[in-house]
């Protein structure tokens, strides 16, 4: 098995760069010393449902007028980028339209208004700038040019994937919020992000994820309480994973499997040419109802 990290922190749950598992994409990684140096490995086992090396993880998606299929990529980039504080006035803003307007409940992803945000943001260009720079560096020049943003807000995110809406797409998101104890958490990589203003990730939107309270083991309601201010605020990216520099980065292997392409008609994730989906409380893949 092979792994590869660059730009290695000193802490083991801090990533920074680029995290391949290419035989075992659900075995435990450690690793030791300065940056470059190869990973110690502890293999990991897990229920029949997770995939093994012999096993297939399959996304299925629309491209054009016809479903395409193309592997499941188990490379996710992050890093931290130097972004500014939002406004007073404009984080007073969010949180009046997330009181008066929303219903954000723990577990909870929803969009902001980014066009009036976008009017009293005088920084946002510079933090659009900050994450095309990052990607540039990562091989990914111009891909934030072409790609739809949207402003987002969370209280804590259940564990899914978002492939049956997604599967031509990958994620690119940049959270504005300070550091509040919570991580973005890839179950089925063994991969914890610690969230803080400037934190920046790619990764491809069927890999399952959540954004549980740091320390903790999975998904769980208690750990966003109502008094508390748990609400992340992020930009997010949709990448199409058919584009040139995307699918290298991730490295994205396509029509994998023509035959089921030809009978299903709707995006879906398939392992072992089994649709399934995921339990938002432990991330874990499970057959679909």
């Amino acid at each position: 098995m092979a792994v590869v990290l660059r730009n290695l922190p000193s802490k083991t749950h801090q990533v920074e760069g680029r995290l391949r598992v290419r035989e075992a994409p659900f075995a435990g990684a450690r690793w030791h010393g300065d940056q470059g140096r190869r990973l110690t490995l502890r293999q990991m086992s897990y229920p029949s449902l997770q995939p093994q090396p012999q096993n297939v993880l399959t996304s299925y998606f629309w491209s054009g007028d016809a479903i395409r299929s193309r592997r499941v990529s188990d490379i996710v980039l992050s890093g931290t980028v130097d972004v500014p504080e939002p406004p007073a006035r404009l984080l007073a803003d969010w949180a009046r339209e997330i009181s008066s307007r929303m219903t954000l409940e723990p577990g909870d992803v929803e969009a902001l208004p980014l066009a009036r945000a976008r009017a009293r943001w005088p920084d946002y260009s510079h933090c659009v700038q900050a994450v095309a720079d990052w990607a540039s560096k990562l091989g990914l020049p111009g891909v934030l040019a072409s790609s739809d943003v949207a402003l987002m807000a969370c209280r804590g995110a259940r564990y899914h994937h978002d492939g049956e809406q997604y599967g031509g797409a990958a994620f690119c998101n940049l959270f504005l919020s300070e550091d509040k104890g919570q991580d973005v958490h890839f179950p089925s990589l063994g991969l914890r992000i610690p969230l803080t203003r400037g934190s920046v990730l790619i990764f491809d939107t069927c890999q399952p994820h959540g954004v549980i309270r740091r320390g903790s083991s999975g998904f769980d309601v208690d750990d966003f309480p109502p008094d508390q201010d748990c609400t992340q605020l992020f930009l997010t990216w949709e990448l199409p994973v058919e584009a040139i520099h995307v699918r290298q980065a991730l490295n994205v292997a396509f029509d994998i499997d023509l035959s089921t392409s030809l009978k299903v008609n709707e995006e879906q994730v398939r392992l072992n040419d089994e649709r399934v989906n995921v339990c938002d409380k432990s991330g874990r893949w499970h057959r679909a109802d």
